[in-house]
């Protein structure tokens, strides 16, 4: 049974495993609850059978802006529409939230997801590394 739920509760060490292994990144415990009860206006997961195989959410300026970040599904669930319907769950909960925008910034072979699958427009932004990507 899939279930797509807004705003719940978030395990830490769910949703740091469910990172690492869609990055494909080393484990790491990262205070996700913390970080997103302060930055975040809303975020929305994907679960199968009561387990999080899905994430996505949205920081705020604290006005009518919200910037989506992290979207992620478990490598062995990509392709059948679950990144989708975890984004849409989160725009709803924005608009009934008086969000106006909502940006989004992604590499090149994620441009058909973001602007077919979920209908972002094109905009021009600019995009500075301040530092090398983690081990």
């Amino acid at each position: 049974m899939i279930e797509i739920r807004t705003r719940f509760p978030v395990d830490d060490e769910e949703l740091s495993r469910l990172h690492a292994e869609a990055f494909d990144r080393r484990y790491a415990l990262t205070p996700w609850a913390e970080r997103l009860a302060r930055h975040s206006r809303s975020w929305a997961g994907v679960f199968a059978a009561g387990h999080l195989v899905g994430f996505v959410h949205a920081v705020w300026d604290g006005g009518e802006h919200a910037f989506l970040l992290d979207a992620v599904v478990t490598p062995a669930l990509q392709g059948r529409g679950f990144g989708r319907r975890v984004v849409a769950a989160l725009i709803e909960d924005l608009r009934e939230r008086d969000i106006t925008w909502v940006h989004v910034d992604f590499e090149p072979h994620l441009e058909a997801f973001y602007r077919q699958a979920c209908g972002f427009g094109p905009t021009h932004a600019g995009l500075l590394r301040l530092r090398a990507d983690p081990d």
